[in-house]
């Protein structure tokens, strides 16, 4: 079992950055593949950015590429997102998650409880 924790969500205004940050905890992060979600209010989940465990590559949503940066540190277990020149359309609870078999928007194995982002213009 892996047990995800993110946090560094918070309210801020557009323009700013904030760093979201994933720790793990029960199995080393190094061989799952890391992700983050993301869900506005009546809307779906939505998958935000991805890393490989075994290439490093990385993947975004087309609508924060350039803004946002996914990073892992695996002697840390922790995973980051940061994002720069936040929008009020990135308001979200953000959730981390983790798969060892599938990557992007498939991934689903292993979910943290979330942390509420809030942009406002």
């Amino acid at each position: 079992q892996v047990q995800l924790v993110e946090s560094g969500g918070g309210s801020v205004q557009a323009g700013d950055s904030l760093r979201l940050s994933c720790s793990a905890s029960g199995r080393t992060l190094s061989t799952y593949n890391m992700g983050w979600f993301r869900q506005a209010p009546g809307k779906a989940r939505e998958f935000v950015a991805a890393i490989s465990s075994s290439t490093g590559s990385r993947s975004y949503v087309s609508s924060v590429k350039g803004r946002f940066t996914i990073s892992r540190d695996n002697a840390k277990n922790t995973v980051s997102l940061q994002m720069n020149s936040l929008k009020p359309e990135d308001t979200a609870v953000y959730y981390c998650a983790a798969d060892q078999r599938r990557l992007g928007s498939q991934m689903r194995e292993y979910w943290g409880q979330g942390t509420q982002v809030t942009v406002s213009s």
